[in-house]
């Protein structure tokens, strides 16, 4: 039960932006402006609780070896992501959506959302390469523990990952991306369960041979 726990807590996230990239505007122009800034403030607080799939599994204080220092490097790569994604949705989802919403009559909205794509790009470049740097250190940090049973998991978020880079939410990629994550974090979960949920097998497996 606690690893079914999990499972639906680190798929919630990217099955929540998956639902939401099907309604996501391919682009952005005055018709849209107004969805787009919207749907980006709606999934504000969405977009870092993509980190959940890999602090679940890392849940544990680190030690003082390799495994130890690679749960802290993913912890921060973590923190990265969310810092400077979150950032990629204030710039280019809200600001921009909302610059072009309100823009003068007749005005060309490129002028006005390039600037602020340039920037909020750049910014979610930055957060999507630390969360993949992350599902790396989460591999050296589990591999030891675990062995190659979390390596499917591992390997479906690392292509998610690359292809989070530039594929954002946006229906076709951007959706596939988010059910990647979410297929991946649930094998990861299931391949590394906490030490709680280890424990109980272990006493039940004793017990069973009693």
């Amino acid at each position: 039960m606690s690893t079914l726990r999990n499972i639906i807590l680190v798929i919630a996230a990217p099955l929540i932006l998956a639902a939401a990239g099907l309604t996501h505007p391919s682009g952005l122009s005055r018709s849209t402006a107004k969805h787009w800034a919207d749907m980006h403030i709606m999934l504000l607080p969405v977009f870092p609780l993509l980190a959940v799939g890999l602090l679940v599994p890392l849940w544990r204080r680190p030690g003082h070896d390799l495994a130890g220092f690679a749960t802290v490097v993913a912890w921060v790569g973590s923190f990265v992501y969310a810092a400077f994604y979150t950032g990629l949705d204030a710039v280019a989802g809200i600001g921009a959506g909302t610059a072009v919403e309100h823009a003068a009559e007749g005005a060309s909205p490129g002028p006005l959302k390039r600037p602020l794509y340039d920037v909020g790009e750049a910014l979610g470049q930055a957060g999507a390469y630390a969360l993949i740097c992350a599902v790396v250190a989460t591999a050296v940090a589990l591999f030891p523990r675990h062995g190659a049973r979390i390596l499917p998991g591992i390997a479906v978020l690392l292509v998610s990952g690359w292809s989070f880079v530039d594929s954002h939410i946006f229906w076709p990629r951007g959706v596939w991306t988010m059910l990647g994550f979410a297929l991946g974090f649930a094998l990861l979960v299931w391949a590394a369960p906490s030490p709680k949920t280890q424990r109980f097998a272990s006493t039940a497996t004793e017990r069973a041979h009693r």
